[in-house]
This record gives C-alpha cells, structure tokens and sequence, in this order.
C-alpha cells in the first residue's frame, strides 16, 4: 500500500502592502499551507478563476480594484463556498452583512497565534 502524505492546503492572500502581504504569507507557510500571493481582491479573483484547489482566503479589507475586502469575501463564499476565509483589518470592521456566515474577522496587528487559531477552528467547524 502506498503511503503518501497529502499536499498542504493551499491559502491565498490578497494584500496589497507588500510587507504586511509578507507577513500573512509567512504566518500561514508557518501553519502548513503553501501560500500564494495576490495585491487585489480583482487579483484574487482572476487567479481563483484559474485555478483550483485553493483551502483559504486570506484578505484585507482596503484594497485597491471594485471590490474591498468584504466583497471579496462574499464573492469568494458563493462561488467557491469550500473555501474558508479570514478577512483582516486595522482600519475597518464588519458591519451586519459584510462577512459571508462561515468568514471570520480579525483585526490589525494581529498574531501569528491567533491566525494559527482561528484557521484550526475554521478548518475543524
């Protein structure tokens, strides 16, 4: 019997501050994902239209393109709705609305432990 191990989730992150891209990247390769990278919801967008297999949206809200993060995410969760998703912001919140049912909302600065955190209870709910 062959015993393979399954690749890594794959995550996708739409920042378009580099650093703060970098960073999302690096807390989520630390996690076990294999990270891509994106500077726009439009982006993100467009790549998930290419391609399958991504297990997580990582995005911020204040993004440039149509779409902030929110949209985003509520695009994300009726199209793909297998993907979990984690929006992040340090200047807005959700309003009633904004987040899909199953997205969480973290906000700026944030941890690497709480996004280890809140990936596991998303993955695992």
């Amino acid at each position: 019997m062959d015993q393979t191990t399954p690749p890594p989730a794959v995550a996708l992150v739409a920042e378009d501050e580099f650093l703060l891209r970098m960073e999302a990247a690096d807390t989520l390769s630390d996690a076990g994902f294999t990270v891509l990278e994106v500077a726009s919801a439009d982006d993100a967008l467009r790549f998930l239209e290419d391609k399958d297999g991504v297990d997580l949206l990582f995005t911020d809200v204040n993004m440039p393109g149509r779409l902030d993060g929110f949209g985003l995410a509520r695009e994300v969760a009726l199209r793909w709705p297998g993907i979990t998703i984690i929006v992040c912001s340090g200047a807005a919140k959700p309003s009633p609305g904004d987040l899909p049912a199953k997205a969480r909302f973290i906000d700026k600065p944030y941890s690497p432990a709480l996004v280890h955190e809140v990936v596991r209870e998303l993955r695992a709910g």
